[in-house]
């Protein structure tokens, strides 16, 4: 059984860790873990790995964040995997810093990367981890915030919060989206 993990960002140095880049960095905090290692494919970076019997394809799209369906559908039809075996990993401001949810489908909540991939794949009935970066900013600057680096303090966090997401990862694709959503929208 194969799973399509897709972590959402824009490539470049200058996204590199902003708070709209942090499906890219829970992707990277988890194959760091899991040893393995991206290789530059067609539509984005590409990792592989196994998890009792499961084939995990991470994906860390270069299509840019507003056009990452491109990349999601690509990937979906090449590995033949069914639309209920993906999970996104997206930044949401309406989260406090930290906050996870992770939910089986719905409103894109005007996030342009959620909006792609579901004109895409024309349904917005997929799994998807919602990250909460918070809205700490002053009005008219959501861009400068979302594009802009956690606070130091936000940072020491994020180690544990990405094991955090990795277990929910983990728990996707061993349980199912109904167990991981009950046990982990609770924390």
């Amino acid at each position: 059984m194969k799973y399509l993990i897709v972590g959402l960002g824009n490539i470049g140095a200058e996204y590199e860790h902003t708070r709209h880049n942090i499906g890219f960095d829970i992707l990277d905090a988890f194959a760091k873990a899991s040893n393995i290692v991206f290789e530059t494919k067609r539509y984005g970076d590409v990792a592989e790995m196994k998890l009792k019997g499961r084939t995990l394809i991470l994906l860390k799209p270069s299509t840019y964040m507003n056009l990452s369906g491109n990349a999601v559908r690509y990937w979906l039809q090449k590995e033949n995997i069914p639309l209920e075996n993906l999970l996104v990993l997206v930044d949401d401001l309406a989260l406090p810093f930290g906050k996870f949810r992770l939910r089986a489908g719905g409103s894109n909540a005007g996030h342009n990367g959620l909006g792609n991939i579901q004109e895409m794949l024309n349904t917005d009935q997929y799994a998807r981890l919602r990250f909460g970066i918070g809205q700490d900013f002053p009005r008219g600057m959501q861009v400068e915030y979302v594009l802009g680096r956690f606070t130091p303090e936000q940072q020491a966090e994020l180690p544990k919060l990405w094991d955090y997401a990795a277990e929910v990862i983990k728990a996707f694709a061993l349980c199912g989206l109904s167990f991981a959503m009950n046990h982990y929208n609770k924390k």
